[in-house]
């Protein structure tokens, strides 16, 4: 089971971005995420009429590695570690090891 999902709530740890929060918008295959208004860089993109589409500076999102970033706990404010235990049903969930409150609800 992944510790970080689509739609969590995350805290960046290192790097030019540290402690700005952000929606993970997608989770990579190479152990990377992508995270809205993370680590936004600037590129220059070339006009393509084929495609229909224009040239000029453009600010895109790039990914970011998972061991940079941390589930945000709402009710510590901080970034948490998380880990994962079967529930009496047989659901596995994940939960917050600071204060053992479940993540997924």
């Amino acid at each position: 089971m992944k510790k970080i999902r689509k739609g969590d709530d995350i805290i960046v740890l290192t790097g030019k971005d540290k402690g700005k929060r952000g929606t993970v918008r997608q989770v990579l295959s190479n152990d990377r995420v992508l995270v809205d208004g993370v680590n936004v860089v600037r590129r220059h993109i070339k006009p393509n009429p084929m495609r229909g589409t224009q040239g000029g500076i453009v600010d895109r999102e790039k990914s970011v590695h998972i061991s940079n970033v941390a589930l945000f706990n709402p009710h510590t404010n901080m970034a948490d570690k998380v880990g994962t235990r079967t529930l009496e049903d047989g659901r596995k969930v994940r939960f917050f090891k600071s204060n053992k409150e479940v993540v997924d609800a």
